[in-house]
């Protein structure tokens, strides 16, 4: 996979996040999500785009897996295992555990991904001279 490439995919899980936390940002408790239909149309918009998160992390992890070796203090299996119980088990996506991937883990997450694409632009201008 190329650098360009790469960073495209980390890109999309950036923009992704932003999604979730614009959305989030309507949620004061977890029960927000399953108390009204507009809860749970964000449950669906947020679970959704948690999912494509989780489809590029795991597309990375098979193409550039050196890429997480530096990051050590995300879970990135978690966010691929994640991908599957919403691709195949939607019906067992508990709201509680998507309020706690919001509220405590996406914000690091947009760190370390942030960190990611300024790691691999720098690479990507290094190798160019």
């Amino acid at each position: 996979m190329s650098e360009d490439e790469i960073i495209d995919v980390l890109d999309l899980i950036f923009e992704s996040i932003g999604l979730v936390e614009d959305r989030f940002r309507e949620i004061d408790e977890c029960d927000d999500f399953v108390s009204t239909s507009n809860g749970v149309t964000l449950l669906d918009a947020i679970a959704m785009r948690l999912q494509v998160i989780a489809e590029c992390v795991k597309r990375l992890e098979k193409k550039a897996p050196s890429l997480f070796e530096r990051h050590t203090e995300i879970e990135w299996n978690k966010i691929a295992r994640f991908r599957d119980l919403v691709s195949h088990h939607y019906e067992h996506v508990d709201h509680e555990i998507l309020y706690d991937i919001c509220q405590t883990h996406i914000p690091e997450l947009r760190d370390i991904i942030q960190r990611m694409i300024k790691e691999v632009s720098e690479m990507e201008g290094s190798n160019e001279r």
